[in-house]
């Protein structure tokens, strides 16, 4: 028994005594913890908006300002539409999300203090705690491969459509939970395929060489690597390159899906139904209106075309998986790594804001009611309802998944909470 499981066991036989006679108040506190849900949901698609989705312009449109005014007009850029759900409203761009909004929920209260640095605050997004000098905290992608393993040994735990970084990474969960990642849809995962050239012969000849360096002195890098290296022989075969060809799809269906973004998202969902337990899809890959969703400056003119882009893409993946009867096994969660704020620069862009934001989770079996949470009627930048931290966040789809987010797991030999003491929203989980 750990050290931390002791005292929890032992705290409330040490302090009944002493608390014969406490106000009822105090005898709360060692009440049973509260019971985490566990949901059913067995795959996780993550579309991830690098730079910083503003709310106001998306989920949580307020008061009409005006970014071309002289003086600038705090407020929501564009006009807003009704949804599915009585009394939530969208902006107007996020129309066709709008008529499936009774299959998702916009968390519009989630808040950190992560504002000046888009890497810090991507990765706390990512990982759920703040960057450490001794510790590499893994991933979501990498902690829920770690927990439910891949649905088919056909098929990696977790692909990222996007480029790799640390904070996609394993952390201290080693470099077996990395994910496969790829940027051409068509293509697949590089490495995976033999060079051109090469004989029959010669690619049998790497294979014994490979299978010769099992030995302890080669230790576990080549180990290591003589694994990923049989991992990229079985997924190179036909069986799993399959998947890639998204042309085997109704021209119809491409279309409804939308542009390069778009068909990322169709690929992620034959991903799922080939039993990728996790697949992140990254957005704006080539800056379309030069800054991402980091929308200062001149970058929130254009902004209106991430958002239609967006809108076409995630509402056509949420019908495609219904249609498919995986949308209730399929949990989608939209991340940024902060928001907006209502006020305009000089120039009619907009800054950083974490102080409430809104991140997005459809689909998992999950209870959704269009949005959750409440800010301020007038910009948007303080919580009046329910706010949820990250951990909390994370806490939710991990619960979603069947995952206990109070679950230790270790980091060279000390416990490690697989959430920084996140809670998951429970009024989104059946009763």
């Amino acid at each position: 028994m750990n050290r931390r499981k002791f005292l929890a066991q032992s705290a409330p036989a040490i302090a009944a005594p002493m608390l014969a006679g406490a106000p009822s108040s105090l005898l709360a506190s060692f009440e049973t913890p509260v019971h985490v849900p566990k949901g059913k949901a067995e795959h996780c698609i993550f579309i991830w908006l690098g730079g910083g989705m503003c709310q106001l312009d998306t989920f949580d449109p307020k008061r009409r300002g005006n970014s071309r005014a002289t003086p600038k007009i705090a407020g929501t850029d564009y006009g807003s539409v009704d949804t599915a759900v009585s009394g939530v409203r969208f902006t107007e761009h996020l129309s066709r999300t709008a008529k499936v909004a009774d299959r998702l929920t916009a968390v519009r209260t989630v808040n950190h203090t992560i504002v000046d640095e888009h890497a810090f605050a991507t990765n706390f997004v990512h990982t759920g705690r703040m960057i450490s000098g001794t510790v590499t905290y893994p991933s979501l992608g990498a902690l829920v491969s770690h927990q439910r393993d891949a649905a088919s040994e056909d098929v990696p735990a977790y692909m990222l459509i996007g480029y790799p970084n640390v904070s996609r990474g394993p952390g201290y969960l080693g470099p077996s939970y990395s994910p496969v990642h790829l940027v051409d849809t068509q293509s697949g995962p590089a490495g995976f395929t033999q060079p051109d050239g090469l004989s029959k012969r010669q690619i049998e000849r790497r294979q014994r060489l490979v299978a010769t360096m099992d030995h302890p002195v080669k230790e576990r890098v080549i180990a290591h690597y003589a694994e990923l290296q049989a991992q990229a022989r079985r997924w190179a075969g036909p069986k799993f390159m399959q998947n890639f060809r998204l042309d085997e799809e109704p021209a119809a269906l491409r279309d409804d899906y939308g542009g390069e973004f778009g068909q990322r998202c169709l690929l992620a969902r034959r991903l799922t139904q080939a039993g990728v337990r996790f697949i992140e899809v990254s957005h704006n890959l080539n800056f379309i209106n030069g800054t991402g969703w980091d929308t200062h400056f001149e970058g929130q003119l254009n902004q209106h075309i991430l958002i239609q882009e967006l809108d076409t893409a995630l509402s056509a993946l949420i019908r495609d998986l219904e249609k498919q009867k995986l949308l209730d096994k399929t949990l989608v969660a939209v991340g940024t790594e902060f928001g907006r704020p209502a006020e305009f620069d000089n120039r009619g862009g907009r800054g950083h804001q974490g102080t409430a934001f809104s991140l997005i989770l459809a689909g998992g079996g999950l209870n959704h009611m269009g949005a959750y949470g409440v800010t301020d009627e007038e910009h948007g930048k303080k919580i009046e309802e329910n706010p949820v931290s990250i951990p909390d966040f994370h806490a939710t789809i991990y619960a979603a998944m069947g995952i206990d987010p109070r679950k230790e797991l270790h980091e060279s030999g000390r416990p490690v909470p697989i959430t920084d003491g996140g809670t998951p929203i429970a009024a989104l989980f059946p009763s």
